[in-house]
């Protein structure tokens, strides 16, 4: 069986078994947390959304799969050309083309197909990629501004820019990643912190011209969602969503009700993505639900940490440990917002929260991290071999 598996799932076998162990825990959840979805729009079949997730689950493996066989050295081109697809993209989205929904042009119906997507998870992946390319590539002059991080700089600027109108929650997870790769890539800590220094003045100044603002539109979002996480009234309809997410989590205890017994799916406004981890908190309980996926992202993350120890290539490296930290980042922000640690943003739990293309793209994320690792792994086995 191990043979079998070394044979045709080549990379972190670590990463695989997580891959897999957090598919199980997305059918169980998804299925238990869409049955008053199905009864609403699916005419009572209970199953419908299962077998859709399935599929998806399905196709995103397979995704991971034929992308872990391509060599990972090719991405370095991909993700020149992705990068420049992406601008145009998110631009069309935000400001011109984008599907409306709940107040915010996030996503981009393909002509013909009816498809629709977020440009900005596209962006996401091919800015970080494209981030690891320019570190790679300029190691030699890397603690300089003008030659090292001024590129750097700008098209981390550009892409979150015109993410943030419509999606605030991935401008800043995307802006934090690029930091912590910059910062990892040897960049002049000086330069990162005075970025860093300058997105909190602007987020200070954006947060205080959003309290002051009339309640309309994607602003009126943002200061309703800051008003309620900083308000301490119990308010059934302000507080709704963090109230019922905690009382998920409460009535679930330490041991959970079991498989397919939360209550709270049924008050709870998109339990099987946005507050998926409530509910697997509810049925499986804080230690066997919760604690144990905050421990599978770890060990996602401190694996990508082993292939940036043991690679030998800059690029590899620092592809697979920005993607890695990207969704690892994402998973624990929509973690906080489910114990009210943070307030709602509308971020999924990659790979577990009920997704279209948002498991596509994750898919190929965690295709590449697995890419880089079956390269170390090769290099690995044909030393053994001569010696």
């Amino acid at each position: 069986m191990k043979t079998i598996l070394a044979k045709y799932f080549r990379g972190d076998l670590v990463i695989w078994m997580v891959i897999i162990i957090l598919s199980i825990f997305s059918l169980l959840a998804v299925y238990s947390s869409t049955g008053t979805l199905a009864y609403k729009s699916a005419g009572g079949n209970t199953t419908f959304y299962l077998f859709r997730h399935s599929v998806l689950l399905v196709v995103g493996f397979m995704v991971i799969y034929f992308t872990h066989l391509v060599p990972y050295i090719y991405f370095s081109r991909i993700a020149q050309i992705l990068f420049w697809i992406s601008i145009p993209l998110i631009f069309l989205t935000t400001f011109i083309l984008g599907t409306n929904m709940n107040e915010a042009s996030r996503w981009l119906t393909l002509p013909g197909i009816g498809l629709t997507f977020q440009t900005s998870d596209l962006a996401k992946l091919a800015l970080i990629m494209y981030i690891a390319r320019l570190l790679s590539q300029k190691q030699d002059s890397i603690k300089s501004f003008k030659d090292a991080f001024k590129p750097l700089m700008i098209p981390v600027i550009l892409t979150c820019g015109m993410i943030l109108p419509a999606n605030f929650s991935t401008a800043a997870i995307l802006f934090t990643t690029s930091m912590v790769l910059m910062f990892i890539g040897r960049v002049n800590i000086k330069y990162i912190l005075y970025l860093v220094g300058i997105g909190i003045v602007l987020l200070s100044i954006f947060i205080t011209i959003i309290i002051n603002t009339s309640n309309h539109g994607r602003v009126g979002t943002w200061k309703k969602r800051i008003e309620n996480f900083t308000s301490n009234d119990i308010d059934s309809d302000s507080n709704f969503q963090a109230d019922q997410a905690k009382i998920a989590i409460v009535t679930g205890g330490i041991l959970g009700k079991g498989p397919g017994n939360s209550t709270q799916r049924n008050y709870l406004p998109h339990p099987y993505s946005d507050f998926i981890f409530a509910i697997i908190i509810e049925e499986y309980g804080s230690i066997l639900g919760g604690g144990f996926v905050v421990i599978l992202y770890l060990i996602l993350l401190y694996r990508a940490i082993i292939i940036v120890k043991n690679g030998t290539s800059q690029f590899g490296a620092f592809m697979a440990i920005g993607l890695t930290f990207s969704l690892v980042f994402q998973g624990l922000i929509n973690m906080a917002v489910a114990v009210n640690l943070f307030p709602v943003t509308g971020q999924t739990l990659p790979f577990v929260s009920m997704g279209g293309t948002s498991i596509l793209f994750t898919s190929v994320a965690l295709g590449i991290v697995l890419s880089v690792s079956r390269s170390i792994q090769n290099t690995e086995e044909n030393a053994n071999a001569e010696n």
